[in-house]
């Protein structure tokens, strides 16, 4: 699915990771609550 700039993004979830905890987050947590950037970043923790 292409979004383009300023467009709605579907929900998703992500595993999240505090100290020992791990934990599901979804984006509609926080819709209509905060205001989220989402970003990707390839290649990030890898060697190049």
């Amino acid at each position: 699915m292409a979004l383009k700039a300023g467009d709605t993004a579907p929900d998703f979830d992500l595993l999240a990771v505090e100290g020992e905890r791990q934990f599901k987050v979804r984006l509609s947590d926080f819709r209509g609550k905060k205001l989220v950037v989402v970003t990707f970043h390839p290649l990030d923790w890898t060697p190049t």
